[in-house]
């Protein structure tokens, strides 16, 4: 429940949502889509942001793109259809940074007196109304949410006094002083937009230091879950920690034990299985699995920890564990394949096949098994 309900939703506000640059952490899934397009839960992330934003009020969003601005496009009818918000794409012909992407989408964003900023790599609950009556109870010029974490040294932390107001930023502290991190998440006013150039800029290093020397910046801490979902091992943490507050707030969205009873098969813990999927019989689905559309699972197969995409095939009696499996890819039988393996788009795996902690570019056939950890099959 809301401790700030009242502020449920806000007059014609903006988001604008920093999607970047090419994606590599996550490849070899961003050879065939950008990353905020790749489905998590069944969802593309961008999705579940610009439903975030239009559950908060905003009526356009801003996507702040450098790479692949043409795939976007047919994306963006279909989730302005879908959420009811406007989509405006505002291209970068050079990188822009992190501060840049405002400049350059200042005529939109000035138009409403705040406006919403988020990073398309992160997964959380997005509890976009309590920012903003923060934001708006404090009425300086920004607000960052920030998140704890248990090791702090990894990430520059965020060091504000207990009304909020930001003191100052540490990268990378070698002796404890905050254990809160930037999220990626923020609600500025307009006048931010004024301290930004139009060229190559950093938020973190360059703009919001400034904005914390005039006690113009604040931080509210983030509740619940967040996880930056930028590379694969993260990738299958954020979709367990998404698949954990499903069961919390929509159970019934998650594949219950009954509906497979008369298949033999078993159902562990959060898993998601989309309408059109085949199980098949004997299977072992779970813990933190999400089975995407039209996706074919042959008798006797055991997955968990794993997100297997649209279209894919996995053959009887194999094992998935930890690992995604591309669009349209097919896994043999009796294949095992573990340790956060990453499988493009169309892989063929032949029968009988080990693979631990692979990656695998699309369209490739494998007819071996690949025992050593870290090996990159072009």
């Amino acid at each position: 429940q809301s401790t700030w309900g009242n502020f449920r939703h806000f007059d014609r506000m903006k988001g604008l949502i920093l999607v970047g640059g090419f994606g590599t952490r996550l490849r070899p899934l961003t050879f065939t889509k950008p990353k905020p397009i790749i489905e998590l839960c069944n969802k593309p992330q961008l999705y579940h942001q610009i439903e975030a934003l239009a559950a908060a009020g905003v009526d356009e969003v801003v996507l702040a793109i450098g790479y692949k601005a043409h795939v976007m496009d047919s994306f963006k009818a279909e989730f302005e259809k879908e959420l009811g918000v406007k989509i405006t794409c505002s291209m970068e012909t050079e990188p822009m940074g992190t501060a840049g992407p405002l400049a350059l989408a200042k005529d939109i964003l000035s138009t409403s007196e705040d406006f919403f900023v988020l990073n398309s790599d992160v997964i959380c609950e997005f509890p976009l109304a309590d920012l903003y009556a923060f934001h708006k109870q404090h009425g300086k010029e920004g607000t960052v949410m920030v998140t704890q974490v248990a090791n702090p040294s990894k990430y520059g932390v965020v060091v504000f006094e207990p009304n909020g107001q930001i003191d100052r930023f540490v990268e990378k502290p070698t002796e404890f002083i905050s254990d809160k991190i930037n999220s990626g998440i923020y609600c500025f006013n307009r006048k931010i937009l004024d301290r930004i150039p139009l060229k190559p800029t950093s938020i973190e290093k360059e703009i919001f230091p400034q904005m914390a020397a005039d006690k113009n910046l604040y931080a509210m801490v983030l509740a619940g879950f967040w996880m930056d979902i930028g590379q694969p091992k993260d990738f299958l943490t954020g979709t367990s920690m998404f698949l954990k507050h499903t069961a919390r707030v929509k159970p019934q969205t998650l594949a219950q034990q009954q509906n497979y009873q008369n298949l033999d098969t078993t159902i562990v813990g959060n898993v998601l299985i989309h309408p059109t999927a085949k199980i098949g019989k004997g299977c072992v689905l779970g813990p933190d699995v999400v089975v995407g559309p039209s996706v074919v699972i042959d008798d006797g197969v055991r997955v968990s920890g794993s997100t297997l995409l649209e279209g894919c095939v996995i053959k009887k009696h194999s094992w998935i564990s930890s690992s995604i499996v591309g669009w349209d890819t097919t896994i043999g039988k009796w294949c095992r394949v573990e340790g956060i393996s990453v499988l493009g788009e169309d892989v063929q795996v032949k029968d009988e096949l080990f693979l631990n902690a692979t990656l695998v570019l699309p369209h490739k056939g494998i007819s071996q098994s690949c025992y050593e950890r870290d090996q990159i099959i072009m």
